[in-house]
């Protein structure tokens, strides 16, 4: 089976980016505008781009890797423009390989008229510069993408360029898994769970929750009987941008259908069932998910009274939020959020870049600090009465040696107390 990243061109001239298992069928749901979402105003549109990959997991990251780009670099990849691709893309900094972490940020997949970028993950200082697609070898002429799914097969067929690893310099190198040695096999890592919603009853809830999964790396989400029908026009405005998932819902009329090939079920709940089950939070939860094999299921009930007592049944562990039991009130999609950024703390998403903060300040220098502000409180008769001398000064040094100042906040402070003591003129 084969996964497709494709970008279209709409009516208004932006670019609308995203995947699927079958490009014609999704094409003509673009064009018919059958799928809800940032395409369904903008008709016609038109299959500008298109790439195949072996895995689903390949063809997402390839698409979040093209949101992320200006319009500028996305009309380089559709007229096959190698060189001002590589020109446009930061090689430095650039990452060896798509990350769906890097991606996250970006909420959908239209592209203004503004030629933006974003920040890519940093590489090590020692990394060589890499270009994000590869050029097209030497006598290898590349031809500009057509309307239909099918592609030169001389220019490249990925977005993303296999890299090699990067070994850092070290006097040591961990060797590669020898067939013979079990214990040095690699683990295969286990699939993303998929987000079941038993009978949710309104579109905005099943557009927030595919926005609250996209958030957190999760795509795969199953539909049991919604209310009132599936499509829903009204779940694609929620989502903000995460109209793949939708489009790529499930639909099961019991949740038995929607469980069959899940190795693993977790019901989530706030009320006792009557029901005698493992009871884990969502951390727990996400752990036990990482660490099996086999599909995971994590199942929603509807918003106003949750799941029945058979429908818990159904699964191995009960999944239950912390919460408040004076206001216990989660919504559909908040719910969903909770659970799926559990699960996401193990997959290295993107993340505010950290600051190292400087050591504390030498003894000596918050000594010469305290001393200079007792020399001026002396001046000014801050000391007073006689007998309370020694204390208040070690009440002061206390005060002072609480912070743990940096030597450039105490060469600071010492700044201000100069000029309070030498006051320029004015």
């Amino acid at each position: 089976m084969s996964f497709f990243t494709y970008i279209l061109r709409c009516a208004d001239g932006s670019y609308y980016t995203g995947h699927t298992d079958d490009l014609e069928t999704r094409l003509a749901q673009h064009q018919t505008g059958a799928i809800p979402g940032y395409t369904h105003d903008r008709q016609p549109v038109e299959l500008m781009w298109s790439s195949t990959f072996e895995t689903r997991a390949e063809a997402l990251a390839s698409e979040l890797q093209i949101k992320g780009w200006s319009r500028k670099k996305k009309e380089a990849l559709i007229s096959e423009d190698w060189d001002t691709l590589k020109q446009a893309s930061v090689s430095v900094s650039a990452p060896a390989s798509a990350s769906l972490g890097d991606a996250l940020r970006l909420r959908s997949g239209r592209t203004g008229d503004a030629d933006q970028s974003v920040t890519p993950t940093c590489q090590p200082a020692t990394s060589a510069p890499r270009s994000v697609i590869p050029a097209p070898q030497r006598g290898t002429p590349a031809s500009r993408p057509v309307a239909a799914p099918q592609r030169d097969a001389s220019a490249p067929q990925s977005v993303i360029a296999p890299q090699p690893a990067t070994i850092p310099a070290s006097p040591t190198h961990i060797p590669a898994p020898q067939p013979d040695n079990p214990a040095l096999q690699p683990i295969t890592p286990a699939p993303q769970p998929v987000i079941i919603l038993v009978r949710p009853q309104l579109g905005q809830n099943i557009g927030k929750a595919a926005r609250a999964m996209l958030n957190f790396g999760l795509t795969r989400m199953r539909l049991v009987a919604p209310r009132d029908g599936w499509p829903n026009p009204d779940a694609g405005p929620s989502a903000a941008g995460a109209d793949d998932i939708l489009a790529e819902a499930e639909l099961f009329e019991t949740l038995a259908d929607a469980v069959a090939d899940c190795a693993h079920v977790f019901a989530t709940t706030v009320r006792k069932r009557g029901v005698t089950k493992p009871v884990m939070a969502p951390d727990e939860a996400a752990q036990t998910v990482h660490a099996e094999a086999g599909l995971s299921a994590l199942v929603f009930g509807p918003e106003r009274s949750g799941l029945e007592t058979d429908e818990v049944a159904l699964a191995r562990t009960i999944l239950t939020v912390p919460i408040n039991p004076e206001f216990g009130s989660l919504n559909l999609a908040q719910a969903v959020m909770v659970v799926a950024y559990e699960w996401s703390k193990q997959q290295g998403l993107a993340q505010p870049p950290r600051t190292d903060l400087l050591p504390p300040a030498p003894q000596g220098e918050l000594d010469g600090m305290i001393a200079q502000l007792e020399g001026m409180l002396d001046e000014a008769g801050y000391f007073f009465p006689p007998s309370r001398v020694p204390a208040t000064k070690r009440t002061l040094r206390t005060l002072l040696s609480k912070p743990g100042w940096n030597h450039l906040e105490v060469r600071t402070l010492r700044g201000v107390l100069s000029a309070l003591a030498n006051p320029r003129a004015r």
